[in-house]
């Protein structure tokens, strides 16, 4: 069966890139039978930062774990299950300080685990979830996909390098660029990423 994992980590009420998400995962379930969408609202539902008592919990095996480490690693052992088992991944965050949403660096931190998502060897680290597609949905009041503010845009670079990291290559971003320049420029930029979103979903 084909999952599509949502991840949307926006707190406004009103996050265009949530809803181009949402709407961009429900087309791409509508192309795939039988296929099934795995959401985390980052925002709603934030995770905890990371401690020093997870990062010893995930350094071990489940079954030399402490109570409360197993504890501690729980909830990033079914993130990285949902990674692993998803065939697509689609990823709504605005752009804030030039780069992402700390909610979804944190499921990032989460799921980037040693022998899980990645292993090292003699010649450096290799990704071990492989295999994926991933859409990026990413808005901003200014325009950051080129242009002079082009070098601001932490947030593609720093997906792609992680993403790529964990052995997934396969990135195609949808821009919502340009919403602070007026309703006129808000309006023309909603509509062509919605447009991106529905050729990218029929070309899956």
């Amino acid at each position: 069966m084909s999952s599509i994992l949502l991840l949307t980590s926006s707190p406004r009420a009103d996050s265009l890139s949530t809803d181009i998400a949402v709407d961009l995962a429900g087309k791409l379930q509508a192309q795939k039978a039988g296929s099934v969408v795995v959401r985390r609202d980052l925002a709603a539902n934030p995770l905890a930062h990371i401690n020093d008592l997870f990062t010893g919990a995930i350094r071990k095996p489940a079954d030399a774990r402490t109570v409360e480490e197993n504890e501690a690693a729980k909830i990033s052992d079914e993130l990285v299950n949902e990674l692993l088992a998803a065939d697509t991944i689609v990823i709504g965050t605005g752009l804030i300080n030039f780069n992402i949403y700390s909610s979804l660096k944190s499921w990032i931190d989460n799921v980037a685990r040693a022998g899980m998502t990645f292993k090292y060897t003699e010649n450096g680290p290799v990704g071990l979830a492989t295999g994926k597609k991933v859409y990026v949905v990413l808005a901003s009041g200014g325009v950051y996909s080129q242009g002079p503010a082009a070098g601001m845009n932490h947030a593609v670079p720093y997906l792609k390098t992680v993403l790529g990291f964990m052995g997934i290559t396969d990135v195609e971003t949808i821009y919502v660029e340009g919403l602070a320049f007026g309703p006129e420029a808000a309006e023309k930029a909603v509509g062509a990423a919605k447009a991106r979103a529905e050729e990218l979903a029929l070309a899956a």
